[in-house]
């Protein structure tokens, strides 16, 4: 069975509408973001990065970009992965704990550093660390950095990744998804507002 283009289905595109068209004429972008989609949640061989723990850390970071059909998405799909249920609360909480505005962090001695900006540097709170893991502890707490802080991202964050159990080829799937993720949202969210203006 094939998928359908998750980007026309978050978006609420229906095929020959003018949004379709729109998609129609960037149709390697339309096809690439979906291989993306595609080899990042339903890939032939999940690795050492279980579909579990992509699913939570899908719904931390669309859930940290707000409320959306992206971030709803997301939630049902942990819900419905073996042992995800058992995690949405702990997920829901982290979020919530974990929201902010950015991006902020710090640029090195020299001209950029007039846009220095502080802000939340996130931990996962002790209580919670216990049902997720090493492994989702160090995850959620290093996609919060690419999220908000990608200036601040240093060696000692792999390290911590890799202390936790992650492999290189883990850490390097982890990154693309968070990439993805955030790509992701923007469009649909785009594309959406392109689709409320024409209504």
């Amino acid at each position: 069975m094939t998928t359908p283009d998750i980007i026309d289905t978050l978006a609420g595109i229906k095929p020959g509408s003018a949004l379709d068209a729109i998609r129609a004429k960037r149709l390697q972008a339309r096809e690439n973001a979906q291989k993306s989609y595609l080899s990042l949640f339903e890939p032939i061989d999940a690795g050492g990065f279980s579909l579990l723990e992509r699913a939570a850390v899908a719904t931390f970071v669309t859930g940290l970009h707000g409320e959306s059909p992206v971030a709803s998405f997301y939630r049902d799909k942990l819900a419905a992965s073996a042992g995800g249920a058992a995690l949405l609360e702990a997920i829901d909480v982290e979020i919530a704990r974990g929201k902010t505005s950015g991006p902020y962090g710090s640029f090195p001695a020299g001209p950029l550093s007039i846009e220095n900006t502080a802000g939340l540097i996130y931990r996962v709170s002790a209580d919670r660390k216990p049902g997720l893991g090493a492994r989702l502890t160090a995850a959620l707490e290093h996609a919060h950095l690419l999220v908000f802080r990608p200036r601040d991202a240093a060696s000692s964050d792999m390290k911590a990744l890799l202390a936790a159990g992650w492999s290189t080829t883990g850490i390097v799937t982890f990154s693309q998804l968070v990439a993805f993720l955030s790509f992701q949202v923007r469009v649909v969210s785009g594309l959406r507002t392109l689709a409320a203006a024409s209504a």
